[in-house]
């Protein structure tokens, strides 16, 4: 498999470190960035929910309906499909 290179903003990179050294201090071992990353997804996903986002969005009526509407069709094709 071929690597693939990512580059990142250097304030993100000086963050990320930041907070696998919170880490670190937390869990009382080392943690590496890939760690760090994949405990902050983790933690993210366990703490997020898309319930949490009501209330949130700031959009006109026009746009709701819309979205009802989009939303319709998409069940009504997907029953018929099914």
């Amino acid at each position: 498999m071929a690597t693939k290179t990512i580059h990142v903003n250097e304030d993100i990179y000086k963050r990320l470190f930041k907070v696998a050294e919170q880490l670190q201090t937390e869990l009382r071992h080392s943690v590496s960035v890939d760690e760090a990353i994949k405990i902050l997804m983790d933690d993210f996903k366990m703490k997020n929910k898309i319930s949490d986002l009501a209330g949130t969005w700031d959009i006109s009526e026009g746009e709701v309906e819309t979205i009802k509407k989009s939303l319709k069709d998409g069940w009504r094709r997907w029953k018929t499909s099914a």
